[in-house]
């Protein structure tokens, strides 16, 4: 049975496949439109300036301001909902389109920054990541944490939350989805889950060159034209690693164990 602010906001009457994510939102998805309700504490002001970002290589949501329902009754506050077209996701077991992805990316960091928008999401996600962690790990994170809150960062748009999980393809070709943590910011975090998983050898040599390649190709800021690409994607890989590896149940478990141990190996060299 569909729920009736649902029904209201989309005229229809048959139920939708549901899915939560591991952050809290909620996806309702119908044949041709999907519906998020985007995860506790989102602030609608900020969420409405990011929407304003999503055209070109970004997928366009169909409504350009967020909306505030009751979508779970009169007695609890109200939840952020925004509509979006249906695409098709990358397949597990589809070979990843690491050029075009990269491509995506250098296209979203050459995009003006014109109007209001808030820091990207990477911040946040390591502090929720140190909360989690073992404490093993913990001065890990907070000594990871301080490095990034001590940065200097070029004010550039970025995706903030990139992986391949966030492609879509549309009939005009491969887009980017999920803008609830893009932001001002460095660029190069958007390499640093392909970076870091790369160092930590989760991912081939050939896969990680297809990508900085089409990076490059594509006149990418976050990182020199030539030249080694690692002074720049240091911080941003060990982070994302680190925040990959507090969430195992995310991963194959000789996925997640390579990821704690390249965690260990951090650690030991931070004493």
């Amino acid at each position: 049975m569909i729920e009736p602010w649902l029904a209201e906001l989309t005229g229809r009457d048959d139920a939708p496949r549901q899915l939560r994510t591991r952050s809290g939102s909620r996806l309702y998805f119908f044949a041709d439109l999907l519906v998020k309700v985007h995860r506790p504490a989102t602030d609608a002001a900020e969420l409405g300036q990011r929407l304003a970002y999503c055209r070109g290589p970004l997928l366009t949501p169909l409504d350009p301001i967020p909306r505030l329902l009751l979508v779970d009754g009169p007695d609890r506050p109200p939840g952020l909902v925004t509509r979006w077209p249906i695409v098709e996701v990358l397949s597990p077991e589809a070979t990843p389109p690491w050029t075009e992805s990269a491509r995506l990316l250098a296209r979203v960091h050459e995009t003006r920054i014109t109007t209001p928008v808030p820091g990207h999401g990477w911040p946040a996600r390591l502090a929720r990541a140190v909360a989690l962690a073992p404490a093993e790990l913990a001065d890990l994170g907070r000594s990871l944490l301080h490095q990034v809150y001590r940065r200097n960062e070029p004010q550039r748009l970025l995706h903030g939350d990139w992986h391949l999980g966030q492609l879509g393809r549309t009939a005009a070709g491969w887009c980017l989805l999920d803008p609830e943590d893009l932001g001002r910011g460095d660029p190069a975090w958007d390499l640093a889950r392909p970076a870091g998983f790369w160092a930590a050898d989760l991912l081939p040599d050939a896969d990680w060159q297809e990508f900085l390649d089409g990076y490059r190709a594509a006149g990418g800021i976050a990182i020199p034209a030539a030249g080694d690409p690692w002074p720049v994607l240091d911080l941003p890989a060990r982070c994302a690693v680190y925040v990959a590896a507090m969430h195992p149940d995310a991963h194959p478990s000789d996925t997640a164990q390579a990821l704690a141990e390249a965690c260990r190996r951090m650690a030991q060299l931070s004493l």
